[in-house]
């Protein structure tokens, strides 16, 4: 079900500069998961900058169309046809031809030099669980393909949905010259809390606009992550991924130094499972964060592939997934999420926003964790950025508590690898000790 409301979203601008500075001389891919608004953007991009455009869904169009694309020798032939079949009459270096979910027919991406090359029109691709090797194996990916990310709905975009464009430049400025908000700070933790819960899915957010009731909203996420669970069937069809990914708030939730594959399948070697791993990442249905072994300012030379955490891509679908044990998560879940008053530990919840706002900047994910003296018990940094020739190290947090012992340990182990400040990301006002900055969770959203 498509959403009611035609929501602003910046990768817009991206599709405009990509026009204007490639001019027919390459196409786009826009990779991201299910359901985060790629065919909408691309049509409204379509209606308001071309004089026509033909979008051809894979999912649903017919095999006559799909069949088109095995010869790609007569591109007259090709055109003629799409034209009849769509009614709509292309008109060269003023028409668009979308090829929406193209891992459907990826001879159809393998065309794209041809199609190129003839210079008559534009062509943009939006694509799912692109990566599976069975949907690329057979075919040549085109040189002239220039590729972007799309993601979720990020937390400036989910407040211009609300109607607010006020906030996010409040808080860049807030940023930028950092002080306490004192009164204000309750209503924007409680307006990041909604984010929180709603995600960033066109679908839950439209379904909140248009109920005001959480229970839809929680019916559109659960909608969302049954095609997730169709999809991991693409990856695997023995059904281990779905678990894998069914499994993650129970894995955070554990405070283990890893995702740990063989408490949810059994007898599982972390080895066996490196590649299914690495297709849902590439599926950006999941962000994963590495272990980085020996931290210095090239974070991925020393990361470890086979030690991990897991995230779900959206935290909305992520407080669905921790409840869908219930046949609904009720309302009154929702409204104690939102006054911070459900009785559990939050943290792995804060971890995972804090993963998808970093991962929507453009960060790559990386954590530390080494055992206490006593070896009882380990420390752990949450995430790990490289800034210039040193690392930002951040620890997230649930609650108001500012102790920070792993990152104190942290910082005096590597003293001379990392900025003169760190960041404790928790859910009051911000305040700052020393080099220790104490920022208030929707200022995350900056980094």
């Amino acid at each position: 079900m498509e959403p009611k409301r035609l929501f602003k979203r910046k990768i817009y601008d991206r599709l405009l500069k990509w026009k204007q500075e490639s001019n027919g001389n390459s196409a786009l891919l826009i990779e991201g998961a299910r359901r985060i608004g790629k065919s909408t953007i691309v049509k409204t991009f379509a209606q308001n900058e071309y004089e026509s455009f033909i979008l051809i869904d894979f999912t649903k169009c017919s095999q006559e169309v799909k069949d088109l694309f095995n010869d790609v020798s007569d591109l007259n032939y090709i055109f003629l046809r799409l034209q009849l079949v769509y009614g709509v009459k292309l008109v060269e270096r003023k028409s668009l031809i979308i090829f929406d979910e193209v891992q459907f027919q990826p001879l159809a991406r393998q065309a794209i030099k041809s199609f190129v090359e003839d210079h008559r029109y534009d062509y943009v691709e939006t694509g799912s669980l692109i990566s599976i090797r069975k949907n690329t194996e057979h075919i040549l990916i085109p040189s002239e393909e220039e590729r972007i990310s799309m993601f979720p709905m990020d937390y400036e975009e989910f407040r211009w949905a609300m109607g607010d464009t006020a906030t996010i430049p409040l808080l860049r400025s807030i940023w930028e010259h950092p002080q306490p908000l004192k009164e204000a700070h309750r209503k924007l933790m409680r307006d990041f809390r909604l984010y929180m819960l709603v995600g960033g899915m066109p679908q839950a957010v439209d379904a909140y606009l248009e109920t005001n009731n959480f229970e839809m909203v929680d019916r559109a996420k659960r909608l969302i992550l049954d095609l997730y669970d169709e999809d991991f069937g693409k990856i695997d069809p023995s059904g281990k991924a779905a678990r894998i990914f069914a499994a993650i708030p129970a894995q955070l939730n554990s405070n283990a130094s890893r995702y740990q594959i063989s408490s949810v399948i059994s007898k599982a070697r972390i080895e066996d499972f490196t590649e299914i791993i690495s297709e849902m990442e590439k599926s950006k249905t999941v962000n994963i964060s590495h272990h980085c072994d020996d931290p210095n300012v090239g974070l991925g030379s020393t990361e470890d592939l086979e030690q991990y955490k897991m995230f779900v891509g959206d935290t909305g679908l992520f407080v669905t997934l921790a409840f869908r044990d219930k046949a609904f998560t009720e309302n009154i879940i929702y409204n104690r999420l939102l006054s911070d008053k459900l009785a559990t530990n939050l943290g792995y919840l804060y971890e995972n926003i804090v993963a998808q706002m970093l991962t929507a900047s453009g960060n790559k994910l990386f954590y530390h964790s080494w055992p206490t003296k006593s070896g009882k018990h380990n420390y752990e940094v949450d995430f790990l950025l490289s800034r210039g020739t040193k690392i930002l190290p951040i620890e997230v947090k649930s609650s108001s508590y500012k102790t920070h012992a792993s990152l104190d340990a942290f910082c005096k182990k590597f003293s001379s690898r990392i900025t003169n400040e760190r960041y404790l990301i928790y859910t009051k006002d911000y305040v700052r000790e020393d080099a220790v900055k104490y920022l208030p969770a929707y200022l995350a959203y900056f980094m």
